[in-house]
């Protein structure tokens, strides 16, 4: 060193690439549509018909022994978002939004635990579907990640809400049938406040058919 110079570090920002980031690490190659309504009201049954990559957000409940787990009537409340892992979902959601892969669990709702885990591909699908009754939990972070595509939910009358819930958790026996009835009954005298919820935090409140013609619009488009 010269006589005079100091020796202060070089200026981290006077240096190229050193803060970079790989490509694709910020930008997001796929967007994401936040499916959510109340149990029963279709979520699945459309992300089947429209066939694109669907992330269900209900696998990312959390083990029925956690001990965090928020209870009402003496049994875990499995309808209170606290019963869900939303910093796991969302990250799931960033790594295929950025990257196209991620790893899910897989969890089974009879036995209130997380069974295994697999890798989810989008396949280069400009869009995915991220479904479950919590999605709209996400709606403010997938907007300021810039992952957003769409936010969406689905409702139909609450009767026969309460009817398509309750064949399909027979049909899987996720709990025993008289359970099943006072929950159904339950989730049905609050609908309203939880479809009020869910708008309230950003999603639009569309029939099944209309989610079905946006989604569609939406890739014709991409």
């Amino acid at each position: 060193m010269a006589d005079g110079e100091s020796a202060t570090a070089p200026d981290a920002g006077d240096q190229p690439g050193l803060f970079d980031l790989p490509s694709g690490t910020r930008r997001a190659t796929t967007r994401v549509v936040l499916l959510t309504g109340p149990s029963g009201s279709g979520k699945t049954s459309l992300t089947r018909r429209v066939g694109l990559p669907v992330v269900a957000l209900d696998d990312f409940y959390l083990d029925g022994d956690h001990p965090d787990l928020p209870r009402r009537y003496g049994i875990v409340d499995w309808d209170d978002p606290r019963s869900w892992d939303r910093a796991g979902a969302l990250a799931a959601l960033l790594s295929l939004a950025r990257t196209g892969r991620a790893e899910v669990p897989l969890y089974d709702i009879p036995t209130n635990r997380r069974t295994a885990t697999t890798t989810l591909d989008t396949g280069g699908a400009p869009v995915i579907i991220a479904e479950g009754i919590f999605a709209a939990e996400l709606v403010a972070d997938c907007r300021e990640e810039d992952i957003l595509a769409d936010a969406l939910c689905v409702w139909r009358p609450r009767m026969q809400t309460f009817w398509f819930r309750l064949m399909r958790d027979l049909g899987e026996a996720r709990k025993p049938p008289l359970t099943l009835v006072r929950r159904g009954l339950t989730l049905a005298r609050h609908e309203p406040a939880m479809i009020a919820d869910l708008t309230a935090k950003g999603t639009r409140l569309v029939r099944v058919e209309e989610a079905e013609r946006d989604i569609r619009q939406m890739l014709a488009a991409s």
